[in-house]
């Protein structure tokens, strides 16, 4: 099974292809340009570099939410491309899942922080033994205080914090009585080879999806739309 997966959830952009759970080739961006100026030509790189066409493809991915609105929706939308005309498999990866992974073969709590803005943070906890990782919570938006509580159930644990809301997350727990780990400096951004590896783990358990059914994951609405349902966005008059 050849994979390639798209990671731009966040600043970060990446992609990888992997073969069997080896990871062939991974590249990774946070050079202040849009994903939509980076991700295909990062894309088209990969492939040119693996000496691989689309053709040579047996599933297509990429992290589908949590994360920035316009970045997942880069990423669907490249998947969907790479598919169009041709029979490819494709599955959605969790983004916090996903940057759980990045964290194997360490053993302990994983926790994926994501700056989801209005003092809150996207998140998830999972745990390791170091073979396998294992979800412990669903996918949400808190604030640091639950989160806090949430980690004091597992202070007996080791546990370590993974993306881009890392640095104040730490800054937070300093002031509370759960003890973290520091992760190592690469392993803490999104990255699209912990993408591609579990992905194909999902696939072998049913859960791939055609191309055309790939849809991103909000776990709120965009700010437009939350600001139309609350009757504050601003319809300009035409005069």
């Amino acid at each position: 099974m050849i994979t390639l997966a798209l990671e731009s959830t966040a600043k970060t952009a990446s992609v990888a292809i992997a073969k069997d759970g080896k990871v062939l080739y991974m590249s990774q961006s946070n050079n202040g340009l849009t994903h939509s100026e980076q991700l295909l030509p990062m894309a088209e790189q990969a492939m040119k570099t693996t000496h691989l066409t689309v053709d040579d493809l047996s599933l297509l991915s990429c992290t589908v939410g949590p994360g920035s609105f316009t970045g997942v929706r880069i990423a669907a939308s490249m998947i969907k491309g790479f598919a169009m005309g041709k029979d490819i498999p494709a599955v959605g990866v969790s983004t916090l899942h996903s940057l759980a992974q990045n964290l194997m073969p360490l053993s302990g709590i994983f926790c994926p922080v994501m700056d989801a803005r209005r003092e809150q943070v996207y998140t998830a906890l999972f745990s390791s033994d170091g073979k396998t990782l294992t979800r412990l919570t669903e996918d949400t938006a808190i604030s640091f205080e639950e989160l806090s509580k949430k980690l004091e159930a597992y202070s007996e644990m080791p546990i370590y914090f993974v993306g881009d809301g890392y640095e104040v997350a730490h800054r937070y727990m300093q002031n509370t009585s759960v003890r973290v780990k520091e992760t190592p400096m690469a392993l803490i951004w999104q990255n699209a080879a912990s993408t591609a590896i579990l992905a194909e783990k999902l696939y072998s358990e049913g859960k791939g999806v055609s191309a055309k059914e790939l849809m991103p994951t909000y776990l709120r609405l965009p700010q437009a739309e939350r600001e139309r349902l609350a009757g504050t966005l601003h319809t300009p008059t035409v005069e």
